[in-house]
């Protein structure tokens, strides 16, 4: 099942349906990470380069020079802070196109089922809010027991396995359901669930390919959300 959702996810991440989105979610994250780049650097000369030849009076040509290198690996620093981030950055980006996305796919893919309902604004906002919280928490502890022998980057893998899989799925299934049922039904499929979040993960892990984790998890957990139902009467959904 997980499989098969994956191959569906994959074949529409470039379909026609999807391109704009594609296209939007992708665009939007390089600015933010091309900005924050150029923001570190900028911040660096402006103010951190004088604050120094403040400290330190008669301050040689070849230190300036030696900040300036330092503006530049302090930018590449930010730079892989974003990339550290991408997730939840492209989370919220993403945040904007998904109901769409999973309205296209749910239509084309599943036309003999009741449309789903979009997730009011208000609460969608929350729901991004509380997810791109909820992931960066999970990221910082993550990126502690990266510091662990024996743990390192299994703990990536396992944090952000869960934290995927329970938020994409939740989002599918919402424009649904109840919140109550979407928990009962996480509950009874969690090892599935954390599974097909493992490889989200997979993709996150992946650079320049992470740029796509936000619409390639909605994709999958749209699709998996619907196997699910079609095959267990108890969650099924209405004709």
């Amino acid at each position: 099942m997980i499989i098969e959702a994956a191959r569906l996810a994959g074949r529409d991440l470039f379909a026609r349906e999807t391109r704009s989105a594609f296209w939007r979610i992708l665009g939007i994250t390089l600015m933010l990470l091309i900005g924050g780049w150029f923001a570190v650097r900028e911040v660096f000369v402006a103010y951190a380069l004088p604050w120094l030849q403040h400290l330190l009076p008669g301050f040689p040509e070849w230190l300036a020079w030696i900040g300036i290198v330092l503006g530049f690996i302090a930018g590449l620093g930010m730079a892989a802070a974003f990339i550290l981030l991408i997730a939840p950055v492209t989370a919220i980006v993403a945040g904007l196109f998904l109901d769409g996305l999973a309205e296209t796919i749910e239509s084309r893919d599943y036309p003999h089922d009741s449309p789903g309902k979009a997730i009011p604004v208000g609460q969608a906002i929350l729901y991004t809010v509380k997810f791109l919280g909820v992931v960066i928490v999970g990221n910082l502890v993550a990126l502690l027991l990266l510091l662990i022998p024996g743990v390192n980057i299994v703990a990536f893998f396992l944090v952000n396995g869960y934290l995927f899989g329970r938020e994409f799925f939740e989002f599918a299934a919402l424009r649904f359901r109840s919140e109550d049922e979407v928990r009962q039904l996480r509950s009874k499929y969690a090892a599935t669930i954390f599974l097909a979040g493992l490889l989200i993960a997979v993709v996150l892990s992946i650079p320049v390919v992470n740029l796509l984790t936000p619409l390639f998890g909605a994709l999958l957990m749209v699709h998996l959300h619907k196997m699910i139902a079609h095959r267990d009467p108890e969650f099924a959904l209405p004709a």
